[in-house]
């Protein structure tokens, strides 16, 4: 499953409407641990597959989208359910705990 982008225009109804669980990474291009973080949220998205929407928000074009969810540094997962944040993550993570976070 491809790993998405998500923007204030598209967030609603991409992660807070969706009707499966969210894995939304928000990066940096800047950002050494995000530049870490990234492959293993890519290999995240392709063993979930259909079962879970992953994408990235990028912080210094979406600065609002990092405000309204408080992010304050730099990789931070958050997931989604139903439309309600359910797990926060901060810094680099294994896949395992990325996995067991979003399940």
């Amino acid at each position: 499953m491809a790993v998405k982008t998500f923007t204030a225009d598209n967030f609603e109804q991409e992660v807070l409407k969706a009707d499966k669980t969210v894995l939304v990474d928000f990066w940096a291009s800047w950002c050494g641990p995000c530049r870490m973080l990234s492959p293993i949220v890519d290999e995240v998205a392709e063993e979930l597959g259909d079962a879970v929407i992953v994408g990235k928000v990028n912080v210094d074009e979406e600065g609002d989208l990092a405000q309204e969810y408080r992010v304050m540094s730099i990789p931070t997962l958050l997931v989604f359910k139903n439309g309600s944040l359910v797990n926060t993550s901060v810094g680099v993570r294994s896949k395992s705990d990325i996995i067991a976070m979003v399940k």
